[in-house]
């Protein structure tokens, strides 16, 4: 199990550096293929649409075979996906590697975050935060590749194709080791009346799972708009200079690098129901920090803390549809990925109409309203039998595939 752990981290850490290599240079790509601004929402929203696709088509993969296998054939596609829009020529093939990224970042998602939860029930305690700590570390890796690219003004092909022709052979040879743990056994759900709810034959009940798929659409909200309009937002409110204006996406990254590298170890400590409290509250004080923020470097403080905040949402998120459903929480994960999408489609049209019909300020007010809305569904995180982090841990020994 310590290899496949190991071996997921880094397929986590592989994939944070290729989305943050294609977003942070989406101005390089619309450059290049010469798409105008009206054009480029919509290959920008194409990838999350497809995304979704992709998760919905592994929830149905996954049945007949592991997660394991469409993980080690889905990053692959993503990582030459990214090579083919360094490569393209013209219009039409940006469309189809955007669209086989798109396809294939839904599967791994998916498969990633579905080994993820079924390696921690076999370990017995909190371990789902630390691989997406990973992520954000990757981010942080490709933003700054990224940024070396732009600052030499080197093509997207060559600034893409060292770090494909190094993390795919890498990321392919560690998908040895990949671990797919065998599900526990899921005791039917109730009512309240004693009407089975769910259960080994009835699989995943959506009503249950809706709390959570509330929880990961507004935790995408807020991270959406962090990073599309926090650079914007200190420019353009705040009086920033253009300089200081893109250090708050970095500070968020790196905030959200440390909090979820911790955030086990609170877990462990406190459960999950109350890190999950801990970090609503964070972000929402970050969010109010921000709006009323009456210069630059304050904002900077509320993004700081969106960071801390935030980043404990969506792995908990993940964590908590395994233990709802563990007879099914591959199926669970798949439809819950769904809603990263779905909050990542909503956040940034929603703040920029806001911005513009009302105040910037106004509008960061209502990421902070929605991730409040967390606090009422904490009791879905509340660990169940299997008790992880609250002092009686099951033990790290299990029967895995």
């Amino acid at each position: 199990m310590r290899y496949g752990r190991a071996s997921l981290a880094f397929s986590f850490l592989v994939q944070g550096v290729a989305f943050a290599l294609l977003v942070t240079r989406i101005p390089a790509i619309q450059d290049r293929y010469g798409i105008s601004d009206g054009l480029l929402p919509v290959f920008l929203a194409a990838v999350p649409i497809l995304a979704g696709v992709g998760s919905v088509l592994t929830e149905q993969l996954v049945k007949r075979v592991r997660p394991s296998r469409v993980l080690r054939w889905s990053q692959p596609v993503v990582l030459l996906a990214l090579l083919g829009v360094g490569f393209g020529r013209d219009v039409a093939e940006l469309g189809v590697s955007l669209g086989a990224f798109g396809l294939s970042v839904g599967a791994l998602d998916s498969s990633m975050n579905m080994l993820g939860v079924s390696l921690q029930r076999a370990y017995g305690r909190s371990i789902m935060l630390g691989f997406h700590a990973t992520y954000s570390l990757g981010g942080i890796l490709g933003a700054s590749l990224a940024w070396a690219g732009a600052h030499w003004e080197l093509s997207l092909a060559t600034s893409y194709l060292p770090v494909v022709a190094v993390l795919l052979p890498a990321a392919f040879i560690g998908s040895r080791w990949y671990v797919d743990a065998k599900p526990a056994p899921e005791p039917a759900k109730t009512d309240g009346t004693g009407s089975a709810q769910g259960g080994p034959a009835g699989g995943v009940v959506f009503k249950l799972l809706l709390p959570l798929c509330l929880v990961m659409t507004f935790a995408y909200i807020g991270d959406s708009t962090v990073s599309n309009w926090s650079a914007k937002y200190l420019q353009d409110v705040l009086g920033s200079s253009e300089q200081l204006s893109t250090a708050p996406y970095n500070v968020y990254m790196v905030t959200t690098l440390i909090g979820r590298s911790l955030g086990d170890l609170g877990v462990r400590r406190f459960g999950a129901a109350a890190v999950v409290r801990a970090g609503t509250g964070l972000a929402a004080v970050g969010f109010g920090v921000v709006a009323a923020a009456p210069g630059a470097w304050t904002g900077m403080l509320g993004f700081t803390l969106l960071g801390l905040g935030l980043c404990v949402l969506v792995p908990q998120t993940f964590a908590a549809a395994g233990r709802l459903f563990p007879g099914a929480s591959d199926a669970a994960v798949a439809r819950l990925n769904i809603f990263n999408y779905v909050g990542f489609l909503i956040g940034s049209p929603l703040v920029g109409a806001l911005g513009d019909a009302w105040s910037y300020r106004g509008a960061m007010l209502v990421p902070l309203v929605l991730v409040l809305v967390t606090l009422v569904y904490a009791r879905s995180f509340a660990q169940g039998p299997a008790r992880y982090g609250d002092g009686h841990e099951r033990p790290s020994t299990a029967d895995v595939g």
